[in-house]
């Protein structure tokens, strides 16, 4: 396992607009704090929702499309650079009104209500393509 230290920096609360995508407010207020990594938290719920589900022998992302509804039970991330631009890389459990769930890469997801967590570190992390796997993950060596 490849490690470094970092040191905490700002720590933010943020409530999320209506009707705007998830993803996209969070790297919107990371450019406009000059947030160069961070790690965040959020809940809330969606009106609908694209997660992604990497095949680890295809190599490539699938797709899954929700068109409905959807509680923001769990919503976990972390914030770098990526091709240049900061990049909010999310993950999300979403629930339905019987109980059941779903989870994964979140693509996007339009807000119906949202609060975010979001705690800073005083280094730039940018995401390197990684042959094994073929995604960009972090050189923390």
């Amino acid at each position: 396992m490849d490690s470094i230290e970092v040191a905490g920096g700002r720590e933010f609360l943020a409530r999320l607009e209506h009707g705007k995508d998830w993803r996209a407010q969070i790297e919107t207020f990371a450019e406009r704090e000059g947030v160069d990594s961070a790690v965040f938290f959020g809940l809330g719920a969606a009106q609908d929702a694209r997660i992604m589900f990497y095949d680890q022998d295809e190599k490539e992302y699938e797709p899954v499309e929700f068109d409905e509804p959807l509680e923001v039970a769990s919503l976990v991330g972390n914030i770098s650079w990526l091709d240049g631009e900061r990049f909010a890389h999310t993950h999300a459990t979403f629930s339905r009104p019987d109980g059941s769930t779903a989870a994964g890469h979140l693509d996007r997801a339009t807000v119906f209500a949202g609060e975010l967590y979001v705690r800073t570190f005083e280094t730039t992390l940018e995401r390197t393509h990684d042959e094994v796997t073929e995604l960009d993950l972090w050189p923390l060596s």
